[in-house]
């Protein structure tokens, strides 16, 4: 049996003994006809980001087939008030079988599917941040001849009741078990129905942020994928939130995805890890285990790019009060190794050389240095977005740095990298002078949409955003208001649990 099919948790790669990029329309019918699924329904991220569902009941085979294959109207100016106008509004959602999953939550059998938008003419909508995800890949494939891999940190808290016993330690949270923490089971059930959506999960552990506040307990805690194609990578987050949310309102739980909740706590963001591949063999390392130079350009384009990435990755105003110095979150364009105070991080990647499985555990054989496949493992990591953010537009952002930085010549990528600051941590007192000399990100809304207008010939070379979106995400940013918001907010302490309140449940 294939070792990417035994154990999968998703109920139609067990069945179909495929991996869900081999699926078919005769694979999902033969499915549903098998296993006495009764309804189907299509699901697509509006505007706003959330997943809107679209119910089907299956009459006879011959109307599953003919939505499978035909899809259905929707109402395109109610999902994108920004890009579509109400007089010409139809749009066609078409689903995509290799996202085909069981629903964990209905109590009638259910297939859901992703599915992607077309316009009148069978066109595919370019409004949709899914399709413009799709064509940054394909302009990186076309300019690299490189595939663009990522995977996510999903961060968010859980809010119960307070509780006297084994209360956990403040902002100590980071990694403890029961009974300090109390929703490990709880994520644990989430990472279970995440994967049986098909999400392909590194791991899930509690985070550092654990506070108190209006006799409530506030628990941060994360869940990591694994690297995949960036579409797929995107799609899982999407489908993640979805799971966490559900399961929390089973549960009688809260849940926020916000970016900050409150000021001097650890705020939640959503890190994207990136690689590079090429015949499916990862580039991020040279021969000698070092950081590469296709690794390195790569950086570069998110170094020269990364103040207007935030105009994806951080859209509303509690995202700037995440992004403060003296927290982990970043504040200046910088890199580093193993460094949390930089923008882009080169997490550790088993360089070594060394057998460590075979030092810990005497009876085991060494691997061999054909079985070795410890380097395939090497990312870069982007940690200044959040789950405010449009995953498909991040995503697409991140993809175009990234071409931009292989573009650029050789001897200025690297000139870039080199100029800046590698494994320091830059919010150390003795090296206060040398971020002056670094760029700093955003501090509002309104200063992303600045820089992202700066730059945004960057993002739309090679058609991959367009320019009607762009003028969205910008006019979305400056309606805010926010230019001098933390000054507002310093006067009147109100005015944060306000936004707070606003944002709770963004994305």
């Amino acid at each position: 049996m294939d070792k990417l099919i035994a154990m999968n948790p998703n109920a139609l790669v067990a069945f179909l003994q495929k991996q869900p990029e081999e699926f078919t329309k005769a694979d999902i019918l033969r499915f549903v006809e098998e296993n006495e699924i009764l309804m189907v329904n299509f699901m697509y991220p509006g505007e706003d980001g959330r997943l809107k569902s679209l119910n089907f009941v299956i009459n006879d085979r011959l109307y599953l087939e003919t939505i499978l294959t035909e899809g259905e109207r929707v109402d395109g100016s109610s999902l994108y008030p920004s890009f579509v106008e109400a007089g010409n509004s139809d749009l066609y959602v078409i689903p995509r079988f290799r996202t085909a999953f069981v629903d964990p939550f209905a109590e009638i059998p259910t297939l859901c599917l992703l599915c992607s938008f077309y316009t009148k003419d069978g066109s595919p909508f370019d409004g949709a941040p899914y399709e413009t995800l799709l064509r940054s890949a394909e302009a990186f494939r076309r300019k690299t001849g490189f595939e663009f891999e990522a995977m996510g940190e999903l961060e968010y808290y859980v809010i119960t009741p307070a509780e006297p016993l084994f209360p956990a330690t403040d902002q100590r949270g980071y990694h403890e078990s029961a009974p300090f923490t109390k929703l490990g089971d709880f994520r644990q059930e989430c990472m279970d129905y995440i994967a049986r959506t098909g999400g392909q999960i590194k791991y899930g552990h509690s985070e550092v942020g654990n506070f108190t506040l209006n006799d409530k307990v506030y628990e941060q805690n994360e869940i990591e994928f694994l690297p995949c194609p960036v579409a797929t990578a995107a799609d899982q987050l999407l489908l993640a939130k979805w799971v966490i949310r559900n399961l929390a309102y089973e549960y009688g739980l809260d849940i926020t995805f916000a970016p900050k909740i409150i000021v001097g706590e650890a705020g939640s963001g959503l890190h994207i890890h990136m690689r590079l591949t090429r015949d499916g063999h990862n580039l991020m390392l040279d021969e000698q285990r070092s950081l590469s130079k296709v690794a390195r350009r790569s950086i570069a384009g998110m170094m020269l790019l990364a103040p207007a990435i935030t105009a994806f990755g951080n859209k509303n105003p509690t995202s700037y009060f995440r992004l403060v110095p003296h927290q982990e979150a970043p504040t200046n364009v910088c890199w580093g190794d193993s460094n949390r105070s930089a923008l882009v991080r080169v997490p550790l990647g088993w360089t070594s050389g060394r057998d460590m499985c075979a030092a810990a555990n005497p009876l085991e054989q060494p691997v061999s240095e054909a079985e070795d496949r410890t380097r395939e493992k090497q990312t870069f990591e982007m940690r200044s977005p959040d789950c405010s953010a449009d995953i498909y537009q991040l995503m697409a952002g991140l993809c175009v740095a990234a071409r931009v930085g292989l573009e650029l010549p050789e001897d200025e990528a690297l000139r870039i990298t080199a100029g800046k600051y590698v494994d320091v941590n830059i919010h150390a007192a003795e090296n206060a002078h040398r971020l002056e000399q670094l760029d700093t990100l955003p501090a509002s809304c309104a200063e992303s949409a600045d820089r992202l207008e700066q730059m945004r010939a960057y993002f739309e070379a090679e058609d991959v955003f367009r320019p009607r979106m762009l003028d969205g995400i910008l006019h979305a940013l400056r309606a805010h208001d926010d230019r001098d918001l933390h000054a507002r907010a310093a006067a009147d302490p109100q005015l944060m649990q306000q936004l707070v309140d606003k944002f709770f449940y963004c994305g």
